[in-house]
């Protein structure tokens, strides 16, 4: 029988169609040309300077070069050749032409195409035989992302998840695997040892850990080797969730969760930010919220214990600021005292979404000259005890956290030591999240108000910082959504 009628057959494609093949040019020390004279040009320039190619600069007409052109000549970063000739394409390994008609862009792609060579036109696709698309450099880890001309935007977003997504320290670990090649090529069997030691050093390159804190690799080598995988070593990292808009994440914050195993994750935090997760993270809802069932403190500093030494690596999600009123102190003690790593990564406290939201400063200098975050809320659930005389004081800012309930006491507690009646005050839920409400009054109107407990967290601001934002009424009261007590 003919060998090619024992191939298996192939009913349908394997792979679904693609608009254009992504292909990785080295271009060290090759020649590349670029003609045009724009701040565009300049970048095409300068990017093609960043692959070691001897990149060359020519004209067409007398416009002036962009300055940004003109530094990459005067800094020797670029060659200059002067006014453009077919003939300098030859020898080009790939050119770059700025075209200002349709005109010139046509004929620029047939000579090109004469002389064999790449060739891209600027923002006219349909005269390049490839694009550059969008790029994330972690180099020597490259990776290149095109729409194919239909949709840049949305190029430069699916860049942008990327970028969040890969650690920084991801270059030094491709470096280092360049390092290591040899030596797992002359020590491992092919196969299955191979791939241990690939796949273990994999796992440490995406993970939180810079090269330097995963040590020398030759234990891994020598695991590979006997067909061991060490345990792997656990790492709890506390993240800010910030007030609930994961618009105000951190770059560092989406990292740790791209990176995550299990997330253990408080019941405030919003839905659109475990949105950002990596999908193959395990979330568990750890969730304490005052008044109703949740977990106790101790079995959350034991969950996060149990993973870490799992080899897990477990991020802690927290409302806000993990150490603004987020207990994040106990849990890094219980941690550090059984020697697993912890990393705090901050978020944007509620306090700043509000200030933000409302655009008022809350140490503006008119009006305040300190800002105190205090807590409304005891440990038996009842008013704090807390330094009145010095909360009292007329210029300072107070942003009073979980103060629904105990907020009229709070005001009474003020107004005895003497805080002005007309003090503005605001009452606040959900910010920064669609479902945010907003209530402004005054310490003696709050003062006479019922006690209630409200269905979540309130954050009460209190200071003349809101005088500005209460009388510009950005919150109409014939619009507005209203926090209201005793409901």
């Amino acid at each position: 029988m003919p060998l090619a009628s024992r191939q298996p057959r192939i009913t349908a494609p394997r792979i679904d169609p693609l608009a254009v093949l992504p292909i990785f040019l080295r271009l060290e020390g090759r020649r590349a040309l670029v003609v045009g004279h724009s701040a565009a040009a300049a970048w095409k320039a300068e990017l093609l300077a960043a692959t070691g190619a001897t990149t060359c600069l020519a004209c067409v007409g007398d416009a002036p070069l962009a300055p940004e052109l003109a530094a990459l000549v005067d800094a020797g970063r670029i060659s200059w050749l002067g006014a453009y000739e077919p003939q300098q394409l030859r020898g080009m390994a790939v050119a770059v032409f700025d075209a200002e008609t349709d005109e010139q862009a046509a004929q620029f792609r047939d000579q090109a195409l004469a002389a064999g060579i790449p060739h891209n036109v600027i923002d006219r696709p349909d005269f390049c035989s490839f694009q550059f698309g969008g790029i994330v450099n972690r180099s020597p880890v490259v990776i290149g992302i095109s729409t194919s001309g239909a949709a840049p935007i949305l190029g430069q977003a699916v860049r942008r998840r990327i970028e969040f997504a890969l650690p920084a320290t991801l270059a030094a670990w491709a470096e280092r695997a360049a390092r290591m090649r040899r030596t797992v090529l002359e020590t491992l069997q092919p196969g299955a040892e191979r791939r241990r030691f690939w796949e273990r050093f994999a796992d440490l390159a995406l993970a939180p850990a810079s090269p330097a804190e995963a040590g020398d690799l030759a234990q891994l080598v020598d695991e590979a080797r006997r067909g061991e995988v060490a345990a792997p070593v656990g790492r709890v990292t506390l993240v800010g969730a910030g007030p609930g808009d994961p618009d105000l994440l951190t770059v560092k914050a989406v990292r740790a969760l791209q990176a995550a195993d299990v997330i253990l994750f408080d019941d405030l935090v919003s839905d659109g930010v475990l949105e950002l997760a990596r999908r193959e993270a395990r979330r568990m809802m750890v969730g304490k919220r005052g008044g109703r069932a949740s977990c106790a403190q101790d079995d959350i500093n034991a969950m996060a214990l149990k993973l870490a030494r799992q080899g897990k690596n477990v991020v802690r999600l927290k409302s806000g600021d993990p150490m603004v009123f987020g207990r994040a102190g106990e849990e890094i003690e219980v941690l550090r005292a059984e020697g697993i790593a912890v990393e705090v990564v901050p978020g944007i406290t509620a306090a700043s979404a509000l200030a933000s939201s409302l655009g008022a400063s809350l140490t503006h200098r008119d009006h305040a000259h300190s800002v105190r975050f205090v807590t409304g809320h005891g440990r038996d659930g009842d008013m704090p005890d807390l330094d009145w005389r010095g909360l009292a004081d007329p210029e300072t800012t107070l942003a009073v956290y979980m103060g629904g309930r105990t907020a009229p006491e709070f005001a009474r507690r003020l107004l005895a030591e003497g805080r002005a009646a007309a003090t503005p005050v605001v009452l606040a839920q959900s910010v920064s999240r669609p479902e945010q409400t907003i209530r402004h009054t005054t310490l003696a109107s709050l003062a006479t108000e019922p006690s209630s407990r409200s269905d979540g967290p309130v954050l009460v601001g209190i200071g003349e910082a809101f005088r500005p934002a209460a009388q510009a009424e950005i919150y109409h009261p014939d619009t507005a959504q209203t926090l209201l007590f005793g409901t």
